[in-house]
């Protein structure tokens, strides 16, 4: 009897596991198709059929690959890597003017112009898909059970609209900014809106700015964004939707943050967080990696990485980055492309390309210097090491405020950087040992978990193939007029209901009162 249980529950446990669906990816590209990369994989490891939709002039997604098939679009997307870094050294210009409030406003208007730019070219690359009815025909006959997507741009919400597929999102941002503003309550008293630099703690005067730069964030959608879409939509999903509805009605949110680094905030039954899903435990380092940092001695290796986008700093940067590092007696891995700087010191070992959460992992690393993406912020939180950020672009200066504001971390301005600053900074990080002890509370809050974020997210997508969406977790607010979502009809007609009635008690006693007059005039 005993045997007979074992391969029952053994058989059962093995229809669980082995159940392979099909999977739709339309992915983002550039540093976002990392973090889906890792999912993409762990997906196939599953058993699950993964294809992926790409165009032609992608430049992080493959089109061969042994963890999932591709579609290449006809049409490129306009924005390959040569346009990105291009657009990310003008913004890094503009920004090296200063702090001003003009050079602010040259920074966001030139943010904006490009960012409407993306969503004309995905607009058309959109409606050229939608309109091939070959390719469509294909992706219908081949019965995905959902779509997996980053909104950062709607073209795999779109689609898993027009398909009619249940809809999971991997995301941090989305067409309208911070994920949470489109799917959660967000009340501006102690949300802070990013970009912002407000904790949760807010004075009068900074909610104030909080609720500006809110609507400020909501005209940009409205004007800048949604009227790409407004034909596309009307032509292919019919003439009553509503461009934001199709992001509020994903059946997953699937989110790159947790509350360790997040600032505690309302949230919703489908969003699920997975922070550091890309993380994990780390290897041991090649081996001219290791010599290196282990010749480090008792002061240990600093990291510097600025992602993938900027690899190259203008060159007084570069030289005063250089010049500090060599002043230091730890040594530093650099990942750096371009020339060499002329006051680079022995200590400092330049690489094209470092297995960073390796390093990041490994115990001779006594700082980060980092520009703040979520990626690498979220890696330096899992094994624990202190940050000194350089942020520059997008929402780098949020995430490294976030950790900052914790105590486990330190922000040098781009716009006043020199050596001596830089190098201050990195003995301040360095020397005092709050920043480290800090870094590291958080590191034993973010690994204590039931469980892994990543087998978390593989969880609730199998969740969403099994049950065919999920539905019973997704609020229905988003399909109420915006009176009835707040209440404007309810607290309307109350007040009507009490004037009516204040009305009816004043005409009851200016009545009684007429009588009373009425009835002493006659007895006189």
């Amino acid at each position: 009897m005993h045997v007979q249980w074992i391969w029952i529950t053994t058989f059962s446990l093995c229809t669980m596991v082995v159940y392979g669906g099909k999977i739709l990816v339309f992915p983002m590209d550039g540093s976002h198709w990392v973090n889906m990369n890792i999912i993409v994989e762990a997906l196939h490891t599953r058993g699950h059929q993964i294809t992926v939709v790409r165009s032609p002039d992608s430049w992080y997604i493959k089109e061969t690959s042994p963890f999932y098939t591709s579609i290449t679009l006809e049409m490129d997307s306009g924005f390959d890597e040569d346009f990105m870094k291009s657009f990310v050294t003008k913004l890094l210009e503009i920004q090296r003017e200063g702090r001003s409030a003009w050079a602010r406003f040259k920074l966001e208007n030139e943010q904006g112009k490009v960012i409407s730019e993306m969503h004309e070219k995905t607009s058309k690359m959109l409606k050229q898909l939608l309109e091939n009815k070959d390719l469509i025909k294909l992706l219908l006959d081949a019965q995905y059970d959902l779509v997996l997507t980053d909104p950062v741009l709607p073209g795999g919400v779109i689609l898993a609209h027009y398909l009619k597929l249940p809809l999971v999102f991997n995301v941090r941002w989305t067409t309208h900014g911070e994920g949470h503003f489109l799917i959660a309550p967000s009340p501006p008293s102690y949300v802070p809106q990013p970009g912002a630099e407000f904790s949760d703690k807010m004075s009068f005067f900074q909610r104030v700015i909080n609720i500006l730069v809110s609507r400020l964030s909501e005209l940009f959608a409205e004007y800048c964004v949604i009227p790409h879409y407004i034909d596309l939509i009307k032509t292919h999903l019919g003439p009553d939707v509503d461009y934001r509805s199709l992001f509020q009605a994903a059946d997953l949110w699937l989110m790159r943050v947790d509350f360790v680094f997040e600032f505690p905030r309302p949230t919703m039954p489908n969003v699920i967080y997975m922070g550091g899903f890309q993380c994990k435990p780390a290897k041991p380092l090649p081996e001219h990696l290791e010599e290196f940092v282990q010749s480090s001695g008792e002061h240990g290796v600093i990291l510097m990485s600025l992602g993938t986008v900027i690899e190259e700093l203008p060159h007084d940067l570069s030289e005063a980055i250089a010049a500090a590092f060599a002043k230091l007696p730890q040594k530093v891995i650099w990942r750096h492309k371009g020339d060499k700087p002329a006051g680079l010191g022995n200590n400092t070992l330049l690489v094209d390309w470092m297995p960073q959460n390796d390093l990041l992992g490994h115990p001779k690393i006594k700082l980060f210097v980092a520009h703040g993406g979520t990626n690498g912020v979220q890696e330096a939180l899992y094994h624990g090491v202190p940050i000194l950020g350089v942020p520059l672009i997008f929402d780098q200066r949020d995430n490294l405020f976030k950790i900052e504001s914790r105590g486990a971390g330190k922000i040098i301005d781009i716009t006043t950087l020199n050596r001596d600053i830089f190098y201050q900074g990195i003995q301040e990080v360095l020397t005092d040992p709050s920043y480290r002890m800090n870094m590291q509370r958080l590191s034993r809050l973010h690994r204590d978990t039931p469980m892994k974020p990543l087998d978390n997210a593989l969880f609730w997508i199998e969740f969403v193939m099994r049950h065919k969406g999920a539905a019973h977790l997704r609020t229905e607010s988003y399909k109420m007029p915006w009176y009835v979502y707040h209440s404007v009809d309810v607290v309307l007609f109350l007040l009507t209901v009490a004037l009516l009635t204040l009305f009816s008690c004043v005409l009851i006693l200016w009545s009684c009162y007429n009588m009373c007059l009425k009835r002493k005039v006659k007895s006189d």
